[in-house]
C-alpha cells in the first residue's frame, strides 16, 4: 500500500487500499489499519486541512482498528 506523509497532530502517514476498503494510518503510537472504509472517506481525510481532527471524529471510533505496529 502506498503511503502519503502527513504532519498533522499524531498523524504521520495515511495510505488506501480501494479493493480491500482498508485504511492504513500510521501515528506516533503506531500503525492501525482500518477495514471496511468508502474511499470517499479516505479521499475526505486526504484533502482536509486538519487531517487529524477528520481522523478523530470520522474513523477513529467508526471503523475496526487493527495494530500492525
Amino acid at each position: 500500500m502506498e503511503m502519503k506523509k502527513v504532519n498533522a497532530g499524531n498523524l504521520r502517514a495515511i495510505g488506501y487500499d480501494p479493493a480491500t476498503r482498508t485504511l492504513q494510518v500510521e501515528t506516533t503510537a503506531g500503525t492501525l489499519q482500518y477495514t471496511g472504509v468508502p474511499a470517499d472517506v479516505f479521499r475526505r481525510l486526504a484533502a482536509s486541512s486538519s487531517p487529524w481532527s477528520y481522523y478523530r471524529d470520522n474513523i477513529e471510533d467508526e471503523f475496526t482498528a487493527r495494530r500492525i505496529r
